[in-house]
């Protein structure tokens, strides 16, 4: 536990300096939403770290690494197309910045570094990963690695799909039931949740992996009730209104069902 917390710490510089540099690029921009990529980037950032100084079996290690690097460039990618440089606002600022009214630049400071703490706290898994010393895979970790490749197509998928539906004029004011969209009003979240589950399933077959089940238990948190469905959808809300409303009555909010008649 002692060589966890340490490493943590380590982890945890290195984001504070990156959220410190995204911190100076919203200031030059205007950009807050930087932080949406920096999060997906962060993740990628200390997965390798963790992977390249762990001291458990190589292949497990290289295999985090790629996990890790995979899913956070492309989600930090993503972001940073959709979210930064194809957008001037970003409504769910503008809700922060109208509730915070005083001391904006330093609460965004805070709220940055609030979001490097996360990301070295849901990032615990890898550093148990990366010490499991086993040099063959067991069952569990099989199923996690199978659980993290559904999840990173399905949130692609359903990344792909709503970028699709944005760009395309004609759904202007619209609701995107495309796809996955048809299912759950957010199977982005889902996946990236799935995807928490998998590195928890990956890091109790090492010991200490009791350490892997705060994870998921804690991005289910934040997703659910703090900045992923709540701010999302009182911004769709405001700019779709009843249409949103009649969404939300017929479609399940996080996991993937058949639509309410």
């Amino acid at each position: 536990m002692e060589h966890i917390f340490y490493t943590s710490l380590s982890g945890y510089a290195i984001v504070f300096a990156m959220m410190c540099l995204l911190w100076l690029i919203y200031r030059l921009t205007g950009k807050p939403m930087i932080v949406d990529a920096g999060w997906g980037f962060a993740l990628a950032l200390i997965g390798i770290f963790y992977a390249f100084i762990g001291e458990g079996d190589l292949t497990r290690r290289i295999i985090l690494g790629v996990m890790t690097g995979i899913w956070g460039i492309r989600l930090g990618s993503y972001l940073l197309v959709t979210r930064v440089i194809g957008s001037h606002h970003d409504a769910r600022y503008d809700m922060l910045e109208k509730e915070w009214q005083k001391n904006i630049p330093f609460r965004y400071f805070l709220f940055y570094q609030y979001q490097a703490f996360a990301v070295v706290l849901v990032t615990l898994p890898f550093i148990v990963i990366a010490r499991n010393p086993s040099a063959e895979l067991s069952v569990l970790e099989y199923i996690a690695v199978a659980l993290w490749f559904i999840s990173v197509v399905g949130q692609t998928v359903s990344d792909a799909q709503l970028n699709a539906f944005k760009n395309d004029p004609a759904n202007k004011g619209k609701v995107c039931q495309r796809g996955v969209w048809n299912y759950s009003r957010h199977p982005n979240y889902f996946f990236e949740w799935l995807i928490w589950m998998a590195y928890c399933s990956m890091a109790l077959a090492a010991q200490d992996g009791w350490i892997g089940i705060f994870a998921p238990i804690i991005m289910l948190y934040l997703l659910l009730r703090v900045t992923g469905i709540p701010l999302t959808e009182a911004n769709a809300l405001r700019s779709r209104g009843e249409l949103y409303r009649e969404y939300q009555r017929t479609t399940s909010a996080f996991v993937p069902w058949f639509k309410k008649k």
